[in-house]
Formats: C-alpha cells, sequence, structure tokens
C-alpha cells in the first residue's frame, strides 16, 4: 500500500466489512481479550492509577474516601483503551496480515468476525467514556481525545501516511494520568501535565526502538514508520533527543523528594547513556531491542516510585 494513498482512500478502504475473508469464526473469550490488547490496558492504568493517586495527595483528600472515583476512573479508563484497541484492530485487520507480529490476531485469521471487532469496539468506548463521566465531565473529555487521536488521527490517518505517526499518536498514549487526575479534580495541577509531558516524550524512543525491530514487517506492509522512510541512523538520532528532553521533565517532580530525584536522574541519564552508545554500535537491532526493554523498565519503575515515595 502506497504511503501517498489519501486519507479518506485509506478510510473507506479499511471500514469495509467485507475486505477480508472472515468465513467460519471461532473466536473464544481469550480472542476477544486479545483484540482488547489486554497488556496495553493493564500497563496505562498503571498510570491512570498514579494519576489518581497524586491527585489524592495533592489534594489533601482521603484515599478510602475516593474509593468509589477510584473504581469509576479505572474501569472506564480500561473501558475507553479496550474499546480503542479492538478499533484499532477492525481497521488495521488488512495490514496486520502483512507482518509476522499481527499476522495471528483474530481480526485477521477470521476467529473474530469484523462487525464484533467494531461493536465491541463502540460499546466499550461508550461504557468507559459515561463511567469516566460520572466522576468528572473533564476525565470524559481527555478519554475521548485519547480515544479519537488514536482511532482517527493516528490508526485512519497518520500511521498510513506519514512517519509522523509515533509522535502524534503519542498524544492518547499520554492521557491516561491526566484522565486520572481528572477524575480527582478536574482543575488539574501542574503536576498532572507533567506526568502528561513524561508519558508524551517516552513513547517516540519506545515505539521507535520496536520500529526498528520490526523495520523490514513495516517496509512489507507500506507503514511509513520513520526506520522505513529515513533509515536508522536519523531513527537513533530522534530517539536519543526525546530521551534527552525527558530527563529535565521527570526532574520538575523535584516536590516528590531526593529519593525519588535521584532515582529519576540516574535512570534518565541511565537510558541516555545507553541511547547514545547506539550512535557507534555494529548491531543496531540489539541496540533496539535494549532501548525498547529499558524504556518499559523506566516507565514502570518510575511511575511505581511516584506512588511509593507520595504514601
Amino acid at each position: 500500500m502506497s504511503k501517498t494513498q489519501t486519507t479518506f482512500d485509506d478510510a473507506d478502504k479499511v471500514i469495509k466489512a467485507d475486505s477480508l475473508p472472515e468465513a467460519n469464526p471461532t473466536g473464544t473469550w481469550k480472542d476477544f481479550l486479545a483484540i482488547a490488547k489486554m497488556g496495553i490496558v493493564i500497563s496505562n492504568l498503571i498510570t491512570v492509577f498514579a494519576g489518581i493517586f497524586l491527585a489524592i495527595k495533592f489534594n489533601s483528600l482521603l484515599f478510602m474516601d475516593e474509593l468509589n472515583v477510584l473504581a469509576l476512573a479505572v474501569v472506564g479508563s480500561a473501558f475507553v483503551i479496550a474499546g480503542g484497541c479492538c478499533l484499532n484492530n477492525y481497521i488495521d485487520r488488512d495490514i496486520d496480515g502483512l507482518m509476522d507480529r499481527t499476522m495471528d490476531r483474530p481480526t485477521v485469521t477470521g476467529k473474530i468476525e469484523a462487525h464484533q471487532a467494531l461493536w465491541m469496539g463502540i460499546i466499550l468506548s461508550a461504557i468507559g467514556v459515561i463511567l469516566l463521566a460520572m466522576t468528572t465531565l473533564t476525565a470524559a473529555v481527555f478519554g475521548l481525545i485519547g480515544l479519537f487521536v488514536y482511532v482517527v488521527v493516528y490508526t485512519m490517518w497518520l500511521k498510513r501516511t506519514h512517519s509522523i505517526n509515533t509522535v502524534v499518536g503519542g498524544i492518547s498514549g499520554a492521557m491516561p494520568p491526566l484522565i486520572g487526575w481528572a477524575a480527582v479534580d478536574a482543575n488539574l495541577d501542574i503536576k498532572a501535565w507533567i506526568l502528561f509531558l513524561i508519558l508524551f516524550l517516552w513513547q517516540p524512543p519506545h515505539f521507535l526502538a520496536l520500529a526498528m525491530k520490526r523495520c523490514e514487517e513495516y517496509r512489507n506492509a507500506g507503514i511509513p514508520m520513520l526506520p522505513v522512510v529515513s533509515g536508522f541512523k536519523m531513527t537513533k538520532r530522534q530517539m536519543i533527543w526525546y530521551v534527552a528532553a525527558l530527563i529535565p521533565v521527570s526532574l520538575y517532580l523535584y516536590p516528590f523528594g531526593k529519593v525519588f530525584t535521584i532515582l529519576a536522574t540516574v535512570l534518565g541519564f541511565g537510558w541516555l547513556a545507553l541511547g547514545l552508545s547506539g550512535i557507534r554500535t555494529s548491531d543496531d537491532i540489539k541496540w533496539a531491542r535494549q532501548m525498547f526493554v529499558y524504556s518499559l523498565n523506566y516507565l514502570t519503575i518510575l511511575f511505581v516510585a511516584m506512588i511509593l515515595v507520595n504514601i
């Protein structure tokens, strides 16, 4: 598929229910969980919870008094994220079959029919937004923004047309802590926006590392990821700049105390050192794999630490 196709041509193609053979669907509950991408849902809920917990802390509220808000925000966020993932599977089923990483998805193999994935995505998303609205309208709006950017702007448009897809798509991936904070306090503190920026800056080096590992698959599928369009050298430079920008942003949370500040500094400069080592590496794929693993550990440790130091 050529990246020069117009957005409307792409959208028209991917929403046709009969664009792929889907005879004899045999989907099980595991297949439905697979298209909801539960791994992504769970990882995002960590940042949702961090936003909720910190909002409670810095608004001098009692955690036990906010359990209803916690439940609505967590479940609502989970439904919105899962719904978006289902819609992503529905839209991408034509190109997923061209990549080793995604060719076994139930929407590709036909275990789940296209209309099932579509309606599952719509229903989960709608329920999720309603649950978020039961906390604050601001949380629901953030949920809708994240959903729109991920499904329409990223999946239907930029993923198929431009290498900036990873950056713009990062807006949706950075929404969870904002949703969590807004569920408790619609008057967002600057710390909530710092959480957003941390996730926004974290995503390009994380996903570009994956794109480097799967570069030939993306090329074969006609997806203009940065490594495909501009090569590894440019991709590595971009990743290093994002990691470098992430360090001072994370250190803006110095009010969390010395332990957190030291940890954020060590994690940030450790990632930057690994990134810089990629300039002279002779094995780009091995380096990309190391960057990908480090990014996962970085985010998990940083957000867990935010919670622990504020207990």
